[in-house]
C-alpha cells in the first residue's frame, strides 16, 4: 500500500473474485482505497484480504442497494461464463451491470467504471456467437452512458482486447476510440491500473476506448495517466 491515498471514497468491485477484479481490487488497495465487494461467496472472498464483503446476487435489487450504499465509486468487473442461466451474457453482462449502474446512481455514487470488450459494436464478430455476448456489453454501455454522463456523476468504460493475467505498469499501450480494433491482449492488471486511476484522473472522465498491448518488450514504468491524456488531446 503506499503512503498517499489518492483516492478519497470507498469503492465497490463487483465481480471481485474473478481474475479480473481481483486485480482491480489489488490495485485499489495498493492506493490505499477502501474496498467493499458484492459476491456471491463471503468464503470465497476472503483471499481478498482487508474489503468489506456483501454476499449477494446481482440478480437482487435488494443486494446490489446494500452492496452501493456508502460508496463513492463503483468498478464493474463483471463478465458471464454460461451460455444460460444466471451467469449468461443477458444476466450478467447486460442486465447485471444495468442494474448495477441504476442502483449506484440512486445511492449517489459519482463515478462508474465498467470493464468491457472491444468489438462491441460489431456483431459479426466471433465473440458473438457466445450468446450475443458483445450486444449485451454493448447495451449496458449504453445504459451507463446515459444514467452517468451527466452533470455530477461520471463514468470510464475501458474495452479491453483479449485478456491475460499480468501485473501493470509492464507495457506500453495502444489505445482507440471508435470501436476500430479487432485484435490484441492486454495484462489484466492495466486494465485494473486504468480503471482505478479513472477515480481520480479528470481526463478519464466520461470516456469510452479500446486498449491492448502496444508491443512485447515495450517497458513502461509511469503511471498510466499519460493515456487519458491522448485520449483528452
Amino acid at each position: 500500500m503506499t503512503d498517499i491515498t489518492k483516492y478519497k471514497g470507498k469503492v465497490l468491485v463487483a465481480g471481485a473474485t474473478g481474475k479480473t477484479g481481483r486485480w482491480v481490487v489489488s490495485r485499489l488497495q495498493h492506493y490505499g482505497v477502501p474496498v467493499k465487494v458484492l459476491t456471491r461467496s463471503a468464503e470465497k472472498a476472503k483471499e481478498l484480504g482487508n474489503v468489506e464483503v456483501v454476499e449477494g446476487k446481482i440478480q437482487s435489487e435488494g443486494d446490489v442497494a446494500k452492496a452501493v450504499a456508502g460508496c463513492s465509486a463503483v468498478i464493474s468487473a463483471m463478465g458471464s461464463s454460461e451460455v444460460f442461466g444466471d451467469a449468461s451474457p443477458g444476466e450478467v453482462d447486460r442486465d447485471g451491470v444495468i442494474r448495477l449502474v441504476d442502483q449506484a446512481a440512486k445511492a449517489g455514487v459519482k463515478h462508474f467504471g465498467l470493464v468491457s470488450s472491444m468489438a462491441v459494436t460489431k456483431w459479426y464478430h466471433p465473440l458473438n456467437l457466445f450468446a450475443g455476448v458483445l450486444s449485451k456489453k454493448f447495451e449496458a454501455e449504453e445504459h451507463l452512458r446515459g444514467v452517468f454522463g451527466k452533470e455530477g456523476r461520471s463514468y470510464t468504460i475501458v474495452r479491453p482486447g483479449g485478456l491475460r493475467d499480468g501485473s501493470p505498469l509492464l507495457h506500453d499501450l495502444h489505445v482507440d476510440q471508435g470501436d476500430k480494433l479487432w485484435s490484441g491482449w492486454i495484462n489484466r492488471g492495466d486494465v485494473a491500473e486504468l480503471l482505478v486511476v479513472s477515480l481520480w484522473a479528470e481526463k478519464a472522465k466520461n470516456k469510452t476506448f479500446e486498449v491492448i498491448n502496444e508491443g512485447e518488450g515495450e517497458h513502461q514504468q509511469d503511471g498510466l495517466e499519460q493515456y487519458y491524456d491522448k485520449l483528452a488531446g
